[in-house]
């Protein structure tokens, strides 16, 4: 047995876990800046739940509630100066993956006013301000990596990581998630049910990664195909359980890091609005093909557990997502493929991934010329 593990967060869980430990709050400071989007940090109550905590300790704040889907790095460097303006000694992030992801930036940016927005990807960093993370969706896991995926000032996404980007602490309270609404609720379930595949049969996958993943696979699969049969909101129970879930999945990625969906999928949300979860979901059902050739053993035990035929299981996932309005010309094809040469995300895949399996896929996929 071999591995290699490192996720530093401190995870808190439970309902009402916030006001059960409102003194984690003062180990950090007497400032704070909450990054968070502009409505669902307030529908969820997480906001009024941290508001009260912070008053609590008697910690001053302000809130910076510009961070946007998919978030830029242009946002999270005009928060960085707020925070530095206020003079805050660490950084709250509310919210989906985008939030806390930008949160992890936010406090790199900080910390450092030499900084230019697109320095981030090409400086070494200073020690970030301190992170408390605040998950209120069940998709990306965000609270326990040490990854932000950011977008470009040229429209592109690109990750930053490192032991510099995890949280200190996170709240996972999944009570937080039962306001959110349907679609979204199914495009971050499906988000992490493709973070637990994709780290499951990763070629970077170790017996610690393999068991979060496992942990994960089979708990969202089943609320998956409840969406797929009752188009209907789950009930708190499945709530908890997809939240806890993309907990699991998010660790497993964390060890692992994505393959190919992922990169491919970046090109839909980018180009086509299509969200994150059902943009890597696109790509699934060809990731599990490649599985079944490559890490057949493996694989068959993945269907064996979901209890579902190979056929089934595409017919799952495709059931969940639109790309109807996705047309892609051979050009730009080709154009995306030549961004798109040594990343690692393809070596990671079962089998390799090259970047002609790659144009292959996308004009067997979206080709309508």
């Amino acid at each position: 047995m071999s591995f290699n593990f490192f996720m530093p967060v401190r995870v808190i869980g439970g309902n009402d876990i916030i006001s059960k430990h409102t003194d984690e709050f003062k180990k950090y400071g007497e400032k704070c800046l909450i990054v968070c989007g502009k409505s669902s940090a307030k529908k969820s109550c997480a906001l009024d739940d941290i508001v009260s905590a912070l008053n609590k300790n008697g910690i001053a704040f302000e809130i910076c509630d510009f961070i946007t889907q998919n978030p830029k790095t242009v946002d999270c460097h005009r928060a960085g100066k707020q925070a530095r303006d206020f003079s805050a000694d660490f950084i709250i992030g509310i919210g989906g993956g985008s939030q806390l992801d930008a949160s992890k930036a936010v406090a790199v940016y900080a910390a450092d006013e030499s900084l230019a927005p697109e320095d981030i990807y090409k400086k070494k960093i200073s020690t970030p301000l301190p992170v408390i993370l605040v998950g209120t969706t069940a998709g990306t896991g965000s609270e326990v990596t040490g990854v932000s995926v950011l977008t470009r000032e040229s429209g592109k996404k690109k990750s930053v990581s490192g032991e510099s980007y995890y949280a200190k602490v996170a709240f996972a309270d999944p009570t937080y998630t039962y306001s959110v609404p349907y679609s979204f609720t199914v495009s971050t379930a499906i988000d992490a049910f493709s973070h637990a595949v994709e780290s499951l049969f990763s070629n970077k996958a170790d017996f610690n990664s393999t068991n979060y993943a496992w942990r994960a696979i089979k708990p969202i699969w089943e609320c998956l195909k409840f969406f797929c049969t009752n188009e209907a909101l789950p009930t708190d129970k499945m709530r908890d359980t997809l939240y806890y879930s993309s907990l699991y999945a998010g660790m497993a990625l964390n060890a692992t890091g994505t393959c190919f969906p992922h990169t491919l999928g970046y090109t839909l949300t980018e180009d086509y609005n299509i969200p994150h979860g059902f943009a890597c979901a696109a790509f699934l059902p060809e990731f599990v093909h490649r599985a079944l050739q490559f890490k057949n053993e493996l694989a068959m035990e993945f269907l064996s557990e979901i209890g579902a035929s190979y056929p089934e299981f595409e017919k799952v996932i495709f059931s969940l997502i639109d790309t109807e309005n996705v047309k892609m010309t051979k050009q730009q094809i080709f154009a995306y493929c030549e961004n798109w040469h040594n990343i690692k995300n393809f070596e990671n895949t079962p089998g390799g991934f090259s970047v002609t399996d790659a144009q292959d896929l996308l004009t067997k996929l979206f080709c309508k010329e």
